[in-house]
């Protein structure tokens, strides 16, 4: 039994299961969409990226996706930064019942949230296009904005707050000289979190514009379904790519 107790009392064997966990579902299948970008019929081949920087379509449709992708960011920022403030003043009596409300949506699967987006629109006879679209994805990912930056506002000392408007500060400069500077890695995590799964998603596309819009995580979809999983793979590693060179030069430039 000691052999036992001197084995769970090693911190280091509680990281197992998760390295593990990380080595089956997290590196394995990075490594196989690397694989299968490059191989062609057992040989090494770069002919799927020259397939995509040739085809004008798949390009556009990229773009088009940032495009989506940064409006919807944009406005999950000026809806939730507000609404994380407004949490995080401790002079309010209602933030963990504002938390409950938001969390509230998230305990119910996103495709069914979706579908929920579209019965409301088809009731009070909207139409379901780009407007549809973003709307949707507001709703589906605006609690990943409000909850980081709420978690960095409410860690904030209230000192500096106090020693701002001791110095002779108002509310204007107290918040733009001092609150949002500090608030800016919950902001920079916020965006993360809404940029990322907005730029690559496809069910939700395809459920609230009834696939006349398509973005690029569809057009990734279709060449997988349709057995082009090489094609596939090196559009789903381009995509990868550029999430992460964004994330890397924005996480330097919150640090500096």
């Amino acid at each position: 039994m000691n052999w036992l107790k001197n084995l769970l009392g090693n911190r280091r064997v509680w990281a197992y299961p998760y390295a593990v966990f990380m080595a089956i579902f997290v590196i394995l299948p990075l490594l196989l969409v690397v694989y299968f970008s490059f191989v062609d019929e057992g040989g090494f081949t770069i002919r799927y990226f020259q397939k995509f920087f040739l085809a004008t379509d798949s390009i556009n449709t990229f773009i088009y996706s940032i495009g989506i992708a940064m409006v919807t960011t944009l406005v999950c920022l000026l809806v939730g930064y507000p609404c994380a403030y407004f949490m995080a003043n401790k002079s309010f009596a209602t933030p963990k019942v504002m938390a409950m409300l938001f969390i509230l949506p998230m305990w119910i699967n996103v495709l069914l949230r979706t579908l929920a987006t579209v019965a409301l629109f088809d009731f009070m006879h909207l139409e379901l296009d780009e407007g549809a679209l973003v709307f949707g994805m507001v709703y589906n990912f605006l609690p990943f904005m409000i909850y980081p930056i709420y978690n960095t506002l409410q860690k904030m000392d209230p000192s500096l707050t106090e020693a701002a408007k001791d110095l002779g500060a108002n509310d204007f400069r107290v918040f733009k000289d001092v609150v949002l500077p500090l608030s800016m890695p919950g902001v920079y995590s916020g965006i993360v979190m809404v940029f990322m799964p907005t730029i690559s998603t496809f069910a939700v596309a395809e459920l609230l514009t009834m696939n006349n819009v398509k973005l690029f995580g569809t057009v990734i979809q279709e060449n997988i379904n349709a057995g082009l999983l090489n094609y596939g793979s090196a559009l789903s590693l381009i995509l990868l790519i550029i999430i992460g060179l964004t994330s890397f030069f924005g996480n330097d430039d919150t640090k500096n």
